[in-house]
């Protein structure tokens, strides 16, 4: 949901909820379905922005926003919020669909240990827990299941912002809590479902016309995976030929409609549907364009959805049991938690790692709010109550973000995390020192040559980033002697200063200088004061590059052609430039030979003017 906006769903919406009502503002039917409209946009609009701000995501925001406008609005769409409700269904639909898409057969056959291992175990044993206390405090059972089963998702949105802001999508950590992740991406399916299975029919079934129903869903999703199989790719293949970008946005979403009716007209959810023609489009060569068009609805339908959970939020309900609510939020927090450590320390997670992976998943997540609004919808789950297990998942999303935190509290003594300086694979021909922009684009051509090279950095975080791609760049200061020599500054053929803080830059020189006098060294220069204080330590000037000096010349030549001028007539512009620029430093690079002498040769560098030259000398 990376829109804040909803101006489609709420227009097309508009019709059904302002037929009728009194005149406001002078405006009538439809006109006030417009005004609803924007009403819902501006406040989706202020509040969803303030809650990514506060690091609470879009979610949050979009509760919010719906909350608001149920308590202080009295409009067409908070006369009847169940049924904008099921009309913003379909973005749960679209969600579904999506899901599937990113499901590819093989992904999943592949990581079926993790997932359907790991991730089925601590679901089940979360939902256990969440279960029985929801017994206990006096529900039904089949509204203590639902309830369970809800509370047992985490928030993947949060968890993975978490994981990707730390860079750990490859630590045991990262692996641990994806593997969990993902079942639950999957999991809503089953659980919608159920649902349906769970809803009041008004009467008991047959034994063989439950066989009847089962056996006619069974017909319907095989039906569904054999039209996926054969039909789609070759569909979207014929569409696609017609270069038509809105059809083939059109067949997106028909083939989204199509499979949810198909489920539906058998009694089974329309989510089940979107999801499985996901997973038939996943190993589709148009599976990514697909999903580009049908991102904007998704998102659009999505955040409506939860504007909607929010509008049919029960505020009296909540307001009368606001003790319950405020005890159950680290009651539940705590019970998902537990489940959480014990199923890691049963898979064989030592005990810091369950802790964390614990924490981390604690809390509750958006999918809550689907199935609790599906039961809700299915009378499976009393309003009221729905009402209360949305506002105790809100809260505990809202405290979220203190998780690292509490983690660290828990985990009381232990030891800061830090990266070891490991440098049993150093040697390289060359060793770079800066990882960043300049130290990342110099060493291209090196490794283009197939030149063994060294990576040198101090940053943590632009290691993670690194090791995600899969460079190895090791850790340490370079202003630290022993750390050069063991990244084998000693041995390396050539050193590449690339660092950015000119400080920094000096104190590494000085120290290569002095211990490794016959070293190659290659050295980045901020600017022109850097680079005369570089050659006052003895590096040559055809050694030292200015981080700008060639871009710039470059972007001259450029703009030379661009008005017109001649190829070598623009190159030769930007020789001359070049020569009399070396001219200068090398002028004051001489002068600079003492330390007050360079001290003054560097107070006295300024911005010089170029002369104009004659016309002549750059002809067209």
């Amino acid at each position: 949901m990376r829109r804040a906006v909803l101006p489609a769903a709420l227009l097309a919406a508009g019709p059904a909820f302002a037929a009728e009502g009194p005149a406001i503002f002078g405006l009538v039917g439809l006109e006030i379905g417009f005004l609803a409209a924007l009403a819902l946009i501006a406040l989706a609009c202020l509040f969803v922005p303030v809650s990514r701000a506060l690091g609470l995501g879009t979610v949050i925001g979009y509760l919010a926003a719906g909350i608001v406008a149920g308590f202080g609005l009295s409009l067409s769409f908070t006369n009847d919020p169940l049924e904008l409700l099921h009309f913003a269904e379909f973005g749960v639909v679209l969600f579904l669909f999506v899901i599937g898409l990113e499901f590819r057969p093989a992904r999943l056959w592949a990581m079926r240990g993790a997932i359907f291992g790991r991730g089925l175990t601590q679901v089940m044993i979360c939902a256990a827990f969440l279960c029985a206390a929801a017994l206990l405090y006096g529900l039904d059972w089949r509204a203590a299941l639902i309830v369970g089963l809800g509370l047992a998702l985490s928030s993947t949105a949060l968890v993975m912002r978490q994981i990707d802001e730390s860079g750990e999508r490859n630590t045991p950590f990262g692996k641990t809590v994806i593997s969990v992740l993902l079942f639950e991406d999957l999991a809503i399916v089953p659980f919608l479902l159920l649902v349906a299975l769970l809803a009041p029919t008004g009467g008991e079934a047959s034994l063989a016309a439950s066989a009847g129903a089962f056996a006619i869903g069974a017909a319907a999703i095989v039906a569904l995976i054999l039209i996926g199989h054969y039909v789609l790719d070759p569909m979207f293949r014929v569409i696609a030929r017609t270069r038509t970008p809105e059809l083939m946005t059109a067949a997106a979403l028909g083939v989204v409609i199509f499979a949810a009716l198909i489920m539906a007209s058998v009694g089974l959810s329309y989510a089940m549907g979107a999801f499985i023609a996901g997973v038939m489009l996943a190993d589709s060569s148009y599976r990514h364009e697909i999903e580009a068009d049908i991102e904007p609805f998704r998102g659009l339908f999505l955040g409506l959805f939860f504007v909607a959970v929010g509008m049919s939020l029960d505020l009296g309900a909540v307001a009368d049991n606001w003790l319950l609510i405020a005890l159950a939020v680290p009651v539940t927090i705590a019970l998902k938690g537990a489940g959480a450590y014990a199923v890691s320390r049963l898979f064989g997670s030592p005990h810091d790692l369950a802790l964390r992976v614990a924490f981390a998943m604690g809390q509750h997540g958006e999918f809550g709010f689907v199935l609790f609004a599906a039961a809700a919808s299915a009378l499976v789950l009393p309003a009221e109550t729905a009402s209360i297990v949305i506002a105790i998942v809100t809260l505990s999303m809202a405290v979220s973000s203190q998780s690292e935190r509490a983690y660290g509290l828990a985990a009381g003594t232990r030891e800061r995390e830090t990266m070891e300086e490991d440098f049993t694979d150093a040697g390289g021909a060359v060793l770079v020192v800066g990882f960043g922009r300049v130290g990342q684009l110099a060493a291209q051509p090196l490794l283009a040559e197939g030149t063994s090279v060294t990576f040198l950095d101090h940053d943590a975080d632009r290691i993670r980033d690194a090791r995600r791609f899969g460079t190895r760049v090791h850790f340490g200061d370079g202003t630290r002697q022993e750390v050069l020599e063991a990244a084998g500054a000693g041995t390396a053929r050539a050193v590449v200063v690339a660092t950015d803080d000119p400080e920094t830059t000096l104190a590494i020189v000085r120290i290569l200088r002095r211990r490794h006098p016959e070293a190659a060294l290659v050295v980045r220069a901020h600017d022109r004061i850097q680079a005369v204080r570089l050659a006052a330590e003895g590096i040559h000037k055809d050694a030292i590059l200015r981080e700008t000096r060639a871009s710039a010349l470059s972007m001259g030549e450029r703009a030379l052609r661009a008005l017109g001028h001649s190829e070598e007539a623009a190159r030769e512009a930007a020789e001359r430039a070049d020569v009399r620029d070396a001219e200068r430093l090398a002028e004051q690079v001489a002068l600079a030979r003492g330390k007050e002498a360079r001290d003054a040769v560097i107070a006295a560098i300024a911005p010089e003017p170029t002369a104009r030259p004659a016309r002549a000398e750059l002809p067209n």
